[in-house]
């Protein structure tokens, strides 16, 4: 499959997801981001925000099998991964499978589940593939998985073991609608709009699995990276790991993933080369379910994505300009220098003519683009501009306090020397 078509589909497949899943398109992008980087999402949100009805919405569109396990504490291993069974009429042992043999699987409320069920689904999102009884089954492709917990009850919940976590490309934050998306969800469901009779909306198949698993193939092969790239990524995660509000980092497998969603958003803006906007864009859902924060830390009330801000805030993007360690490394003597990045798509974004076009070798011929103030179109999807270090805000917390001592002090010279 060619890139363009990958692309447009994806382009037709947001749409028409979009029909029914209504003013969360930040969802339906990271959703379907982590799809095509064969990814699975854990989703933290209150009840009643739509998540059973995005994933049977994509169950629709994609063209795959969907099923939807509801996790309890009773719950048991085998009633996720399936069990053997003796069948009498044919005096002998068969495996019957579970609901984890499915493409697209909802494990709702994932956290009330005991840990030796969660862990039953360790192997199935790692290894995509599920052992009982010492016999190996394959699940199908693609196989995704939709988890989803609730941030605000913690009554008969079991907290998510960080190795679990560690397994989930997204984790993205489902909040209450607006008032004004509201008002358009009761106008919906006024006209006729019915959640549980999907199929009165008459949506669109605009994929089968096996096109699915060839867009996937095609993003990993056609999309490049260049070094300079690898170079951010691994700045990012040392970055994480050195913070002075952060105790444990991230690991190596969020640099993987931010790795491999990098280029499924630049497959979406159209492009075959990544560029350090398209590693920015995923860079809170990537690792925010990866930092433990220092105690005093949470004490002080920072947060990961707080963390996260600044991280990619300070640390150095390719190309841009001088004093950096990683520009310093990123930009080599002799690269070409253009004056065109992308930015927001549907804008023309100028920037300085000072700036290096990172991958400039990954761009076909007779498409790169010349000394021009004027950055690509990409496919028309709106994305933050982020080349520019400063159209990221600065992280918004308070400095840690530094000494028990100097809390206790209140003069006002500890407090010039704390700050």
């Amino acid at each position: 499959m060619h890139l363009n078509e990958v692309t447009q589909r994806f382009e037709e497949i947001e749409n028409e997801v979009r029909r029914v899943f209504v003013g969360q398109d930040d969802v339906v992008s990271s959703v379907l981001a982590a799809i095509f980087a064969r990814g699975h999402v854990l989703l933290e949100g209150v009840p009643g925000v739509g998540k059973t009805l995005l994933v049977r919405t994509l169950g629709i569109v994609l063209g795959c099998h969907f099923r939807r396990v509801q996790f309890t504490p009773d719950l048991m291993p085998s009633d996720v991964t399936g069990s053997t069974l003796y069948n009498s009429q044919k005096g002998a042992f068969e495996f019957k499978h579970g609901p984890v043999f499915t493409h697209l699987l909802l494990a709702d409320e994932v956290n009330r589940a005991p840990a030796k069920t969660q862990s039953a689904m360790l192997e199935a999102m790692a290894e995509r593939s599920v052992t009982v009884d010492g016999t190996t089954h394959p699940l199908p492709e693609p196989f995704f998985v939709l988890a989803t917990q609730n941030p605000l009850e913690s009554a008969g919940t079991y907290a998510l073991p960080e190795a679990q976590l560690d397994r989930f490309l997204f984790k993205v934050l489902i909040d209450h609608p607006s008032i004004e998306l509201e008002e358009q969800l009761l106008r919906n469901v006024r006209d006729g709009f019915d959640a549980s009779r999907l199929e009165a909306m008459q949506l669109v198949q605009c994929a089968t699995p096996d096109v699915v698993v060839a867009m996937q193939e095609a993003i990993a092969t056609d999309v490049r990276i260049d070094d300079q790239i690898i170079s951010y990524i691994a700045a990012l995660l040392a970055s994480t790991r050195r913070h002075r509000a952060v105790q444990i980092g991230a690991s190596p497998r969020a640099g993987i993933a931010l790795l491999q969603v990098s280029r499924v958003e630049a497959a979406m803006q159209g492009r075959a080369f990544v560029v350090p906007d398209d590693v920015k864009m995923h860079g809170r859902a990537v690792l925010r379910h990866r930092l433990i924060l220092q105690p005093d830390a949470e004490i002080e009330g920072m947060t990961t994505d707080e963390v996260i801000e600044g991280v990619l805030h300070d640390t150095q993007v390719p190309g841009m300009g001088q004093g950096g360690p990683a520009s310093r490394a990123a930009a080599p003597r002799g690269t070409p220098r253009v004056a065109s990045v992308a930015g927001q798509a549907g804008d023309r974004t100028q920037v300085p003519s000072d700036v290096t076009l990172l991958n400039v070798d990954a761009v076909p011929e007779g498409k790169r683009p010349s000394h021009s103030t004027h950055a690509p179109q990409g496919s028309g999807r709106a994305r933050p501009a982020g080349l520019d270090p400063d159209t990221i805000p600065p992280p918004a917390y308070r400095p840690l306090r530094s000494a028990p001592s100097a809390r206790a002090s209140g003069s006002d010279v500890d407090d010039e020397e704390e700050r």
